[in-house]
């Protein structure tokens, strides 16, 4: 389960664009932030996590965050302020496991490498579905994981919806603010729809009519249970409720619970969610990274990215382009180790245990902390600080982090 949500330049308060995602997947599966430089290759392929294409002769820098063991990634940026998130959603097109694709993350992955616009990425990615599909596991622990992709593309200007369904897909542009969660959205307000003759399970008796690319491909069961209509809801509600927004209020927007009865409890958490907690068979995700990026034409892009699971329990660090962030305590591996990601799972541990008591306690050091980097961020920009003052403000960011964590683990 995840959520991704956009504002367009008119309705923030900057007058840049923002997206921001949750990122919810097995609660074990470690989340990385990774950043790549641009690249000159003279490699003819490229590996991606089951299959290998051919690789482009120049990649751009990006910035990620993905599951430690995989190679594409659940969100990200590149250095032009291409910026797109992907979601799972489920339909009734069958998967042939036999004729491994890329997964959701590979494909999202390659368009930032290689697009320098969303209206770029928008063509490449569906480009890349066509030729090589996306019969792709996307499970870490659970090897049955199928699902198939939607995803929020988005550069300084603009922003679309691309929803697909095997190699089926439909997408349509965003007027002012966008949400996508886990299930197919697209009706027939679509800008543009290919419709591929794809084999499709028992769930197809359920379906619409043939214009409608929501109604005709959703598998009704897996995207009712993940109630993703009212995650997508409850974001674009968070959203329209305030007339300018900031990056403060996607922080906000990707920290609520959505818990219609109250006083939030962790062990009883659903997947209505925005911010994930996993309970069990029914409710398996906990959102395991966060991004919220700022995306400016004539300044610095900000990208800031928890690199540790529930929102509720983080902070978001800076990240600049042009600046190195290859520390190894943003690399966690598959066990307990030293990683930020690592580190805050220990804390978050703690809190959970009496969450109603401690969390709000916790929370208000925390905003404290996330205010002084959002007041010192918004000064480096409007000074134009070099990538050298970035970097070392976004180091002196994770190593407040990785101490305020040893100070409540004692």
């Amino acid at each position: 389960m995840c959520d991704t949500l956009v504002a367009l330049p008119q309705r923030t308060r900057s007058g840049n664009l923002i997206l921001g995602k949750n990122s919810d997947r097995e609660p074990l599966e470690a989340q990385a932030i990774v950043h790549f430089p641009r690249k000159l290759t003279s490699q003819k392929e490229v590996q991606c996590t089951y299959i290998s294409i051919p690789q482009a002769k120049e990649t751009f820098e990006v910035i990620l965050s993905k599951p430690f063991q995989m190679w594409g990634a659940e969100m990200g940026v590149n250095e032009f302020g291409l910026v797109i998130g992907n979601e799972a959603v489920f339909t009734n097109v069958k998967f042939d496991k036999k004729a491994v694709g890329l997964t959701g993350m590979d494909l999202l992955r390659l368009a930032l490498e290689r697009c320098k616009t969303a209206n770029e990425a928008l063509k490449t990615l569906v480009t890349l579905l066509n030729e090589y599909g996306q019969n792709a596991c996307g499970g870490y622990q659970n090897q049955d994981f199928y699902y198939h992709n939607s995803f929020l593309i988005a550069d300084p200007d603009q922003a679309y919806i691309l929803e697909t369904a095997g190699k089926s897909w439909a997408y349509r542009q965003v007027e002012s603010l966008g949400s996508i969660s886990n299930g197919l959205t697209i009706g027939e307000d679509y800008q543009e729809v290919h419709w591929e003759k794809e084999p499709r399970t028992i769930q197809k008796l359920f379906a619409g009519k043939h214009l409608n690319f929501r109604e005709y491909f959703s598998d009704l069961l897996y995207t009712t249970a993940g109630r993703s209509k009212s995650r997508q809801a409850c974001t674009l509600d968070f959203l329209s409720k305030r007339e300018k927004l900031s990056v403060s209020d996607f922080f906000q927007g990707l920290r609520q619970h959505n818990h219609p009865e109250g006083e939030f409890d962790p062990k009883k958490a659903t997947t209505g969610s925005i911010c994930m907690h996993a309970t069990g068979f029914t409710n398996p995700s906990d959102t395991t990274g966060s991004m919220v990026a700022e995306i400016r034409k004539d300044r610095a892009t900000t990208v800031w990215l928890s690199g540790t699971s529930y929102p509720c329990l983080s902070l978001y660090l800076p990240v600049y382009f042009g600046t190195s962030i290859d520390s190894p305590v943003l690399s966690p591996g598959g066990n307990p180790d030293e990683s930020l990601w690592w580190q805050a799972k220990k804390v978050h541990q703690i809190i959970l245990k009496n969450y109603s008591k401690l969390q709000p306690d916790y929370r208000k050091r925390l905003d404290e902390i996330q205010q002084k980097w959002l007041e010192k961020d918004r000064e480096l920009i409007e000074k134009s600080a070099s990538n050298e003052e970035l970097s070392r403000f976004s180091d002196s960011c994770l190593h407040q982090y990785l101490q305020f964590l040893r100070e409540i683990q004692g």
